[in-house]
């Protein structure tokens, strides 16, 4: 069993819906949802397009997925994920684009969230004692030898290399996309997705996703709502 600490709208949320429906599956129900209908590219090819994507749901990581440590069991993570989660304030992206990032596709803000990264940054640093240091297997999938120095020293400490200054909030959207065919899905992206994103986004929880076994899809556990202090005053 894996873990993993992302963000991810709520189920009943309209950018939650259209990207399920991009992606060809809901991970709070765990089933497959009808991919849409794209003129000039064949089923197979649309599969393919979000295989990767579709396994690991529509979401931005905070905590990269990880094995529990001997130490620690289910319910520690949750008690102490709720009692996370029940200190911090919402935070609000005023827009999200569609980016190419080194060539696949995500939605990342229109504009950097310093709030956005402090939140990704606490995260990371909470819930390191749960996660079981990583194997010498799990080390070489992330094919250190491409990395920069300062993401193979965040591999090492913290398991993931995008963390702190390498992190980038972003919310995967396909696997990488040929270069020759990177211009047309991105054109099929905005067509399919900007009537969802003219609405600011408000991170206001922490989802708890799992995997239950290595290769199958990941689902949603639980959601944690962020509910600080400016909340509380304000409810």
């Amino acid at each position: 069993m894996r873990y993993a600490i992302y963000f991810t709208p709520p189920s009943s949320d309209p950018l939650l819906k259209v990207a399920a429906n991009w992606l060809g599956r809901n991970a709070f129900t765990g089933q497959p949802v009808r991919p849409p209908q794209i003129r000039d590219l064949a089923h197979e090819d649309f599969t393919k397009l979000t295989e990767s994507a579709r396994r690991y749901g529509f979401h931005a990581t905070l905590k990269a997925p990880f094995r529990l440590n001997d130490n620690v069991q289910e319910h520690d993570l949750l008690s102490a994920l709720m009692h996370f989660a029940s200190s911090i304030d919402p935070v609000e992206i005023p827009k999200l684009r569609i980016a190419n990032l080194e060539g696949f596709f995500a939605l990342v803000p229109e504009e950097p969230v310093a709030r956005v990264n402090q939140l990704a940054n606490d995260v990371v640093v909470a819930f390191d004692r749960f996660r079981a240091p990583s194997t010498a297997n799990e080390i070489s999938r992330r094919n250190p030898e491409r990395l920069t120095a300062s993401q193979r020293r965040n591999l090492e400490q913290w398991g993931y290399p995008y963390v702190f200054d390498d992190f980038r909030f972003h919310m995967t959207l396909t696997d990488i996309v040929p270069e020759r065919d990177r211009p047309r899905i991105e054109r099929m992206l905005i067509e399919f997705l900007e009537p969802v994103l003219e609405e600011p986004v408000e991170i206001n929880n922490l989802a708890l996703f799992t995997e239950a076994e290595p290769g199958l899809p990941f689902e949603i556990h639980s959601l944690h709502p962020l509910a600080g202090t400016n909340r509380r005053k304000t409810g």
